[in-house]
């Protein structure tokens, strides 16, 4: 065909270019689709998802020990301590000089004795030939006396025979020399006593019921009328000074004169806090004013038979260590709680006996001791049950299960324990859930 003839078609470039513009605009657009899908792929993608938390536990029941509440009267006793001391100590003295010839037993060491035993014997030798001396004066002055008696009898008659009417006068019914013949037989009836107590003192006996606390003196020494021989007290009772706080004298009412009734308490043992023994004493009196160095007053109080002679109570030794538990007034209608089961503030844990919830409760103490704290609440009621386990964390409104001893201790360690458990994605410690 030629190509110049006119009736050939011929062809133009715009339908070539209309059918090129879908091509362009398509390689136009899905890059930028692309560029777009890009963008938000990695917008999307590229943002770490967060850790989500782990699930909280199942809050557990809290067991713990407890103990019910009631209402009561409780009698306030006020703690005291002293040491035993001896009624009428003394030092043993004789009342005559002489060399010790003879020591008895009961005056050894911790020996008892009683009143009139012979405790030691001075050698009588020499009070012996004093007591003959002084026989032999009363028998000269008696001699002495009967001479004189006669010669004035014979001086009366011969007044008589003389037919003298009037009284003779006092020199010759010779009274003079009578009143001083009497004055000597006396004298020496006097003496010839004194002699025979001497001799009779060389057997030193004891004053009074009694112990030895210690003997200072043997055989063959030589003593004085004041050497002291020993030193022994009375058994009859003892007596024992209990000091007692000022700020706890509003508490009991102490005897202060001997008409006041006295005051009954219980004495145990101070050094054996688990011996079971005790012995019944009485405040009689009160010393008249308060210790210089502890502003304290001392209530002496009587342990009756101390030794045990009279009774068969355990022997309370001169020295040694009591406790005392002296009785004072009585709180009406209070609660008497061990002292564990409160914490700082004065703060309780109680449950409801119905729905067991735990609740807290602040307290204001009438009274305490070591073991015990007395107070009135009018909140609490009767049959409230008291946490005696030490509770940490447990919140209020938690379900209180009640265990024995034994198993709440091991609760509170493992609730301690949990308490400070380590997140392993976080590495810190987290509070578990109660």
């Amino acid at each position: 065909m030629n190509p110049s003839d006119p009736s050939r078609p011929t062809h133009t470039p715009e339908p070539i270019a209309r059918n090129r513009a879908p091509g362009i605009a398509l390689r136009i657009i899905l890059p930028v689709a692309l560029l777009i899908l890009g963008v938000i792929g990695y917008n999307k993608f590229s943002v770490e998802k967060p850790i989500e938390a782990p699930p909280r536990p199942k809050a557990k029941p809290i067991e713990a020990r407890v103990q019910e509440l009631k209402r009561q009267d409780y009698q306030v006793l006020v703690p005291s301590q002293g040491n035993i001391r001896a009624h009428s100590l003394v030092t043993f003295t004789a009342q005559v000089s002489g060399r010790l010839q003879a020591i008895h037993p009961s005056f050894e060491d911790g020996a008892f004795f009683s009143k009139g035993d012979i405790m030691l014997e001075i050698d009588p030798v020499d009070f012996e030939v004093a007591l003959v001396s002084a026989q032999a004066q009363v028998a000269s002055a008696q001699l002495n006396l009967d001479k004189e008696e006669a010669l004035a009898e014979q001086s009366r008659l011969d007044w008589k025979d003389l037919g003298y009417k009037d009284e003779p006068s006092a020199l010759v019914r010779r009274e003079p020399q009578l009143k001083a013949a009497r004055q000597g037989l006396l004298l020496a009836e006097a003496q010839e006593a004194s002699a025979l107590r001497n001799l009779e003192r060389t057997k030193v006996a004891a004053p009074f019921d009694g112990r030895v606390l210690n003997r200072t003196v043997g055989v063959g020494q030589t003593i004085g009328a004041a050497t002291p021989l020993g030193e022994i007290f009375a058994t009859d009772y003892s007596e024992v000074r209990l000091p007692v706080s000022t700020l706890r004298l509003e508490d009991i009412t102490l005897p202060e004169d001997t008409n006041d009734p006295p005051l009954p308490v219980t004495l145990r043992d101070g050094l054996n806090e688990k011996a079971a023994t005790s012995w019944e004493a009485r405040i009689l009196r009160t010393e008249g004013a308060l210790d210089a160095n502890t502003l304290e007053l001392f209530a002496i109080a009587r342990i009756e038979d101390p030794f045990g002679l009279k009774s068969e109570t355990t022997p309370l030794r001169v020295g040694q260590p009591v406790t005392a538990a002296i009785p004072g007034k009585t709180l009406e209608d209070v609660f008497v709680i061990p002292r564990e089961a409160v914490s700082q503030l004065s703060r309780i844990r109680i449950a409801d006996p119905e729905t067991m919830k735990l609740e807290t409760t602040y307290i204001r103490p009438l009274h305490s001791d070591k073991d015990h704290i007395v107070f009135k609440g009018a909140s609490i009621e009767d049959g409230a049950l008291l946490v005696l386990t030490r509770l940490v964390y447990a919140p209020d409104g938690g379900e209180v299960v009640v265990v024995e001893d034994d198993a709440a201790e091991d609760l509170v360690e493992s609730t301690e324990n949990e308490s400070t458990k380590v997140n392993p994605s976080t590495k810190t410690p987290e509070k578990s859930a109660k």
